[in-house]
């Protein structure tokens, strides 16, 4: 199916564009300091993954580091678009009426447009509590719609399991199942110790996986649809 090819070939960069983007931004804001003019905004060596050193948008409002994030969040808001549109395309092949097609569009695309606004944002300081709140809500809601727009894809293909099972493999599917399981475990968890004060490298640490853990399903989704003809 020309869609499935489609599906695959995006997932592939939805997954490798964020991925590199914001760990070339890290690298670069804690190892080549020669090219920040301002030098409060370097950041020493530090591996958030473990130690919490930095946040994302630390390392990727400022200038030059904001040259590459906000590019490729667009890019990548662009194929998550694309990337919804043509699983709804691909779901109505095999039930046309799937009750949870239109949730999958609107959480999914609703995602995307949040990232997009997010990345628009970063780096653009206003001194006012409002703005301060609207854009930690929608970095926070983008979190939201992602999961929950992945949620419901696991969903609706496992009730079309029987359908589409030479077209793709299980076990894979399986996991991300699994991945979007423990996403909402993790998140309940943590909600407790992210709406108080303090914990900073703990949130930091949070950010950084729970973002990775995000973008990996759609590394899954490229090798659960197999290749057409195998």
């Amino acid at each position: 199916m020309d869609k499935i090819i489609k599906v695959k070939f995006m997932s592939i960069w939805i997954f490798f564009i964020p991925f590199i983007t914001i760990n070339l931004c890290l690298i670069l804001i804690t190892h080549f300091h020669e090219f920040f003019p301002n030098r409060a905004n370097i950041i020493h060596p530090t591996f958030p993954y473990f130690d919490g050193g930095a946040s994302i948008s630390r390392t990727a409002r400022v200038f030059p580091t904001y040259l590459i994030f906000k590019p490729a969040m667009f890019f990548t808001s662009f194929l998550l678009i694309k990337y919804w549109l043509y699983n709804k395309l691909i779901i109505k092949s095999f039930n046309i009426n799937h009750k949870h097609i239109k949730k999958i569009i609107f959480f999914g695309i609703g995602s995307a447009i949040l990232l997009a606004l997010h990345s628009f944002f970063l780096g653009i300081k206003i001194d006012n509590d409002f703005y301060k709140f609207f854009r930690r809500f929608v970095m926070v809601s983008f979190i939201i719609f992602e999961v929950v727009a992945q949620t419901y894809l696991v969903l609706i293909f496992y009730s079309l399991k029987k359908d589409i099972s030479k077209f793709i493999n299980e076990k894979v599917l399986k996991f991300k199942l699994l991945l979007v399981i423990t996403l909402i475990v993790v998140a309940i968890i943590s909600l407790p110790v992210l709406i108080l004060e303090g914990n900073k490298t703990f949130k930091h640490a949070l950010e950084w996986n729970y973002f990775v853990g995000v973008i990996s399903f759609y590394l899954l989704t490229f090798f659960m649809w197999k290749k057409p003809g195998s």
